[in-house]
């Protein structure tokens, strides 16, 4: 995304040249201009044809959480300052959580504090607004201190200060729309950051913390403030939780004891109605709580198709939390943004299913699915020329799994995969390693539900599953897993671009990842003779490759390839 944000120029007012300061969770559109010393905080969004220029008057601080809309214009004279909540001076200070809606104009020196909420070209200009004010459209406001918690009706020309002291107070319903506009922005905010940002499929990160009605919520709110305070919740099912909802679905809940687990018969959690972050969290650890020693998974709920999008479990009855997907493996693009899923890896003995293998040919097969195989030794495997095991006609769970049996006895000491067939699109919609050559079964998936991911139908794309526990992708430092260069072919070989990010324990923990020296290389070797040196450069750091659809510039894949101390 091209920023247009510059110093500001060389005039009589502004000789320090300086550049706006714009936190990284911001999102500014390229059609916007920021000029000179403007302060943005964290979660801003700013809007296409805004023009907010410190050339004359500076600085100018825009709070966290708030929106400035098409056509706005921030200026400032190079007489007069504020007093801002920081007690600083500033020509401009716009509060936290707050919506400058379209064609405003806020003239300096002005304040305007939290939760307000500007109308359409209204003007504010050396005025004070204070927190909470609702002012409505075409509405002046000039040499004038407007009281915390005003409402300012549409037309009004507020110029002397005994006009100001006798406005009505805000409402109720006035305070719900100006929530109401927030949450709706910050919606925008994550949607746009999704289409400029090629990193989309990595889930939007802190999205709606700090939103307006987890601030006014109670003082439960700092327990959830970030992921790391979750004292159940692994961070990669909070991540999950938050692309759920930020994807407008709901979340239910299961629980099963041992018994249950190995029969699939789950139990009917108590529904969890919220729709924040902050309250899912809590009602899905009071869950954990509430069914300790037993199974607990998750899953999202498509309220318009009335069918779940995903399931996860994430306790297990060690109390380890776990997050090993049973997705519901539709084809419908709204499960398209995968969260990084963790997999349980156990062995099992040659020529049987693991649980977690039952329970995914169950999925298959409940869903409509036909069941196939492939085999390969290790030569075919590193060449990934897989073949062709007998086909399996059953579609019953049981024959289905006594025929994949028989298949994983048949080709002991090889390599060993399942995959659903669509019968009526003919195609895949899922890759599935269930067997290696030391025995062992593997969670090493590849995902091909996601039509929309591709460019072009008529092949699909070797998509594993991004893992925090998944040891087949991580090797010794500077060294790719055979895994790891089979998909760095696949991708190459559909005109994908590769991509490398990077990050120390600490971002890791808050997903902010880095990115690595680009790769230009389109030979297969090149890439990986890159990827090795990007391993070996940031030794002791979590590594992740990715595809990159220069077509859509979007990703179609993340996976993690090192991991500290493997």
């Amino acid at each position: 995304m091209a920023v247009r944000s510059y110093a500001a120029p060389p005039t009589p007012w502004s000789k320090n040249l300086a550049e706006p300061i714009i936190d990284r969770t911001a999102y500014i559109h390229s059609f916007s201009n920021i000029i000179g010393d403007v302060r943005i905080g964290a979660n801003v969004m700013i809007s296409p044809g805004t023009s907010i220029r410190a050339d004359e008057g500076s600085p100018f601080h825009i709070g966290e959480g708030t929106n400035v809309q098409d056509g706005v214009v921030i200026h400032g004279l190079e007489q007069g300052e504020v007093l801002g909540d920081d007690n600083n001076s500033y020509s401009v200070w716009i509060g936290n959580n707050a919506s400058i809606t379209h064609m405003a104009l806020i003239h300096g020196p002005a304040y305007v504090g939290d939760n307000c909420f500007i109308g359409f070209r209204s003007t504010v200009f050396n005025a004070r607004v204070g927190n909470g004010c609702i002012v409505m459209m075409h509405t002046l406001i000039q040499d004038v201190e407007i009281p915390a918690g005003k409402y300012i009706p549409s037309g009004s020309v507020i110029t002397n200060q005994q006009q100001a002291d006798r406005l009505p107070d805000v409402q109720a319903t006035d305070s719900q729309f100006a929530s109401h506009v927030l949450g709706i922005n910050h919606a925008l905010r994550s949607g746009y950051q999704c289409v400029e940002n090629v990193a989309c499929i990595t889930p939007v990160r802190n999205e709606l913390n700090k939103s307006f009605e987890a601030k006014q919520s109670n003082g439960s709110m700092s327990r959830f403030n970030s992921q790391e305070q979750s004292t159940h919740l692994s961070s990669e099912a909070v991540e999950q939780v938050r692309q759920l909802l930020s994807q407008g679905y709901q979340i239910g809940t299961e629980h099963a004891d041992q018994r249950r687990f190995q029969t699939s018969s789950w139990q009917s959690c108590t529904p969890i109605q919220a729709k924040q972050q902050p309250e899912a969290i809590a009602a899905l650890e009071d869950c954990l709580a509430e069914h300790t020693g037993e199974y607990v998974r998750l899953f999202g709920i498509d309220p318009k198709a009335k069918r779940r999008v995903l399931e996860t479990i994430i306790q297990r009855p060690n109390s380890q939390p776990s997050l090993k997907t049973t997705t519901s493996y539709t084809t419908s693009t709204t499960a398209s943004a995968t969260p990084s899923l963790s997999r349980s890896n156990g062995s099992v003995p040659s020529g049987k299913l693991s649980p977690e293998f039952i329970e995914h040919v169950r999925q298959l097969v409940s869903q409509g699915y036909h069941i196939g195989t492939e085999h390969a030794d290790k030569r075919r495997f590193q060449t990934s020329s897989w073949q062709s095991c007998t086909p399996i006609v059953a579609k019953r769970e049981s024959e289905a799994i006594a025929a994949l049996e028989d298949c994983l006895a048949e080709h002991t000491g090889e390599y060993v995969r399942l995959f659903g067939i669509d019968p009526k699109a003919k195609r895949r919609v899922m890759e599935t390693i269930i067997q290696r050559p030391n025995g062992q079964s593997s969670n090493t998936t590849t995902n091909n539900s996601t039509a929309s991911a591709t460019p072009s139908s008529s092949s699909s794309y070797y998509v594993p599953t991004p893992s925090s526990d998944r040891s087949t992708t991580s090797v010794d430092s500077g060294k790719l897993s055979p895994e790891a260069v089979e998909q760095v072919r696949q991708l190459l070989s559909q005109g994908y671009q590769i991509g490398t990010e990077h990050a120390d324990q600490r971002r890791f923990r808050t997903s902010s990842w880095q990115s690595g020296t680009p790769i230009e290389g389109k030979r297969e070797s090149d890439v990986i003779a890159a990827l090795k040196d990007c391993l070996t450069e940031y030794t002791g750091e979590y590594v992740r490759l990715f595809g990159i659809d220069p077509n859509a510039k979007r990703r179609v894949l993340e996976t993690i390839i090192q991991r500290p101390g493997k």
